[in-house]
């Protein structure tokens, strides 16, 4: 958090070159793990000091702590109570309960109004997409449970709904062709690279081959770059 609040600094400086003071920066950590924080919240307490040291040394340790708000010690009534808009709460609750979470649909059924008042809001629909897409992305619901819930908030709702869903599908497609083209262009360099040491070196060890065909595009390039000069396998494996 202090290095985040640094680049902050850094780059208003670069930016504001004749500034003698800087901004003020209030660090917030919010915590959505389903643990309770247990680590500290300030630097002090990550100096490796025994106590009485560090008690002496007060005035000249760094003094700074970070906010915390753990969602995982309050409950839902709590958030609701809080002074906050609509998208915010929300989005509190999302980070609370969406991850991994097979019975969201059901979970957000209580909070259906407030959904509808981040719809109602001017602009209300781009700040309700995020929302669709971090449920869909984290949340582990049934998707016809997720598209039931979200048709109780309107045709804007809905249409938003599928046009995410379809979007994550595609970007899902998307993704598994880039995997697949680059894992056969890997296959190809491995297989090049066996085709390469076998009358070199003689037939290559399963083991060898092995490594050849689960090793990365960088580790391939290497080891396809020392086959020429090496003189064993081992030395174009590792040349210490």
């Amino acid at each position: 958090m202090l290095q985040y609040m640094v680049r902050i600094w850094d780059y208003y400086l670069r930016e504001h070159p004749n500034a003698t003071r800087l901004p003020a920066v209030i660090p917030l950590v919010v915590h959505h793990d389903r643990r309770r924080w247990t680590g500290p919240t300030q630097l002090r307490d990550l100096v490796q000091l025994d106590p009485d040291t560090a008690e002496a040394a007060r005035e000249f340790l760094p003094e700074f702590r970070f906010l915390l708000d753990d969602l995982a010690r309050i409950d839902e009534q709590a958030l609701r109570r809080r002074p906050l808009t609509p998208p915010v709460r929300v989005t509190l609750l999302l980070l609370k309960i969406a991850a991994g979470n097979p019975r969201l649909a059901e979970d957000l059924q209580p909070w259906v109004e407030e959904l509808r008042e981040v719809l109602a809001r001017p602009g209300g629909l781009d700040e309700f997409t995020p929302m669709l897409r971090y449920i869909e992305v984290v949340g582990e619901a049934p998707a016809e449970q997720v598209h039931k819930l979200i048709s109780q908030l309107g045709p804007q709702a809905e249409e938003a709904y599928m046009t995410t869903a379809e979007m994550l599908r595609a970007e899902g497609e998307a993704r598994g062709e880039a995997r697949g083209r680059a894992e056969g262009e890997a296959r190809g360099r491995a297989a090049m690279l066996v085709e390469l040491l076998t009358p070199k070196f003689g037939p290559i060890p399963p083991d060898v081959s092995h490594a050849f065909y689960t090793a990365s595009p960088e580790q391939l390039r290497e080891w396809a770059a020392r086959a020429l000069t090496a003189e064993t396998l081992d030395q174009v494996l590792d040349p210490s």
